[in-house]
């Protein structure tokens, strides 16, 4: 069996491999990493309740704990009652410009009854025109009055909304209060415990996908014209000092930018000045581990 080194971080490791019987090289080595979220308190507040321990697997929206949310349920109760208070200032026009259209419905009436007599000569014109000019007066009247009432109206309707922006941030915050897992995922760590205050953007636990796992390589230039986005590869880890597993890759990232080669990463070639980064996305059994070295070969 072939042995190859690899300078590592200034120490040599030796990655042995052998399939079929037959020597064959890998093409790039890298370490294994997962997508990790960390998670924040969004509110200030004793910490309730907090069912987290590490190791836990969480759903995406489960909840897992909240904060002490008392008074902002209080001042939520309070902003209800001054909506209930201002709400009742709102004036219904209708039934408070009632009696005015009422009257002239009733000088309409007496217009019309007047224009008759006039054409019967039973009426002095004059009579006729005092009718026109008091409907003239109660229309105007009617008109200030309605104005008076919608404007009255669209400052409740100001005050309304105003008390309702507040009481929505109010709900927010308290929903914010509610711990919950962002991800699908394993509780890698975690950072509190109940009884403690939370103060908003302190950490409360670590979370992340380790069945989605993700193998971090680099290639040479050389290498690169032979790998599309997409692609399959396979990748092996070590399994015991011997064993080895082999996965199935997919190539899920190409960095379109050349960086020096890390010093903790090995290539096909001998240290090259300038690689690329690639993502390989793998399907995690269980054994794969965050952190632990692994291998490519394209197919």
């Amino acid at each position: 069996m072939k042995k190859l080194s690899y300078i590592i971080g200034g120490t040599t490791a030796f990655l042995l491999f052998a399939c079929s019987g037959n020597n064959r090289q890998y093409d790039a080595s890298g370490v294994f990493e997962t997508t990790e979220v960390t998670v924040s308190a969004n509110g200030n507040g004793e910490i309730m309740r907090f069912d987290v321990k590490e190791g836990d697997l969480l759903k995406a929206g489960q909840v897992v704990g909240y904060l002490d949310t008392v008074q902002l349920y209080l001042k939520s109760m309070e902003l209800s009652g001054n909506l209930e208070v201002i709400n009742s200032r709102r004036y219904d026009v209708s039934r408070q410009t009632a009696s005015v259209k009422q009257e002239i419905a009733t000088q309409k009436r007496e217009k019309k009854r007047f224009e008759n007599l006039v054409k019967d000569d039973a009426a002095n014109r004059k009579q006729l025109d005092d009718i026109n000019a008091q409907i003239a007066f109660l229309e105007r009247q009617l008109a200030a009055q309605i104005e008076t009432l919608e404007n009255g109206n669209r400052g409740v309707d100001g005050q309304i909304r105003m008390l309702e922006a507040q009481k929505a941030q109010l709900e927010d915050q308290i929903d914010k209060c509610v711990i919950t897992s962002p991800i699908d995922g394993t509780v890698l760590s975690k950072y509190a415990e109940q009884g403690e205050l939370a103060t908003q953007g302190r950490s409360l636990f670590k979370i992340g996908d380790l069945n989605n796992m993700y193998l971090r390589v680099y290639i040479t230039a050389g290498q690169l014209s032979s790998l599309k986005l997409g692609q399959e590869v396979k990748v092996y880890v070590d399994e015991g000092e011997k064993d080895r597993r082999e996965y199935r890759g997919i190539i899920s990232w190409i960095s379109d930018k050349a960086e020096f080669t890390p010093k903790t990463i090995q290539t096909r070639d001998e240290r090259a000045n300038l690689v690329y980064a690639v993502k390989v996305a793998v399907k995690n059994d269980g054994f794969i581990k965050n952190g632990m070295y692994g291998d490519i070969k394209i197919n």
